[in-house]
């Protein structure tokens, strides 16, 4: 197993679209190779650019029976679910991260598509279960992941785009430093768009956040 500082590091590859761009090619490169879990569909992904996964789990409604025999041969396990469950095929396969001891998990094509898909994606960054996990959601240029309560450092280059999103309520007591638009001990509300298109004015940000949750979205350049 690969591991960063201890902990496993996985990529997660999801059936959505995956966009081209800075943050997907930083991904893929990253070093050294982690583990390549795919959610069902996500495998053809895979595929396409030429990896091999370890794990494949879901359904396998997105995958053909010549497709699973294929990935089966070259060596994937294949964790397969009954097509009536409480839980989407990427939500089975954060939860199989954890069960591996995953520090890291990067989402590759969970975004784009079904937008019902790509919200409960995103909120996925929530549940309580897997609050061990750092998990990020990569597309494009962007980079998204779950602010909690407490200080937060976010590295990028001057003039990159930072967006702070609240999500179940208010987000309150937030500072930030390095921003454009300064917050100082201040409360985003959710609904209004306040927390949109920042700029970052130094290659590191930080971000204080008394209580509530932020989405985090990073955009390398201006969005």
């Amino acid at each position: 197993m690969t591991e960063y500082n201890g902990q496993v590091s996985v990529l997660l590859f999801a059936n959505g679209i995956i966009t081209p761009g800075t943050a997907v090619q930083r991904a893929l490169a990253a070093g050294p190779a982690p583990i390549i879990v795919c959610a069902d569909g996500g495998a053809l992904h895979v595929r396409e650019l030429g990896l091999q996964p370890q794990t494949i789990i879901g359904d396998m409604d997105s995958l053909s029976s010549t497709d699973v025999q294929a990935f089966a041969a070259a060596g994937a396990q294949i964790v397969k679910h009954p097509p009536e469950k409480d839980e989407t095929d990427l939500e089975l396969a954060l939860h199989y991260c954890k069960q591996l001891g995953a520090g890291t998990v990067t989402i590759l094509g969970g975004l784009g598509g079904r937008f019902d898909q790509t919200l409960a994606n995103i909120l996925l960054l929530t549940l309580p279960a897997l609050a061990s996990l750092r998990i990020k959601l990569v597309d494009g240029a962007q980079t998204i992941r779950l602010l909690e309560p407490g200080f937060h450092q976010i590295a990028g280059a001057a003039g990159d785009t930072i967006s702070l999103i609240p999500l179940q309520g208010a987000a309150t007591g937030i500072t930030t430093r390095g921003l454009q638009y300064a917050l100082r001990d201040e409360i985003l509300l959710s609904g209004p768009a306040r927390g949109i298109s920042n700029v970052m004015l130094t290659g590191q940000v930080e971000v204080a956040l008394g209580g509530g949750l932020l989405l985090l979205v990073h955009t390398d350049g201006r969005a």
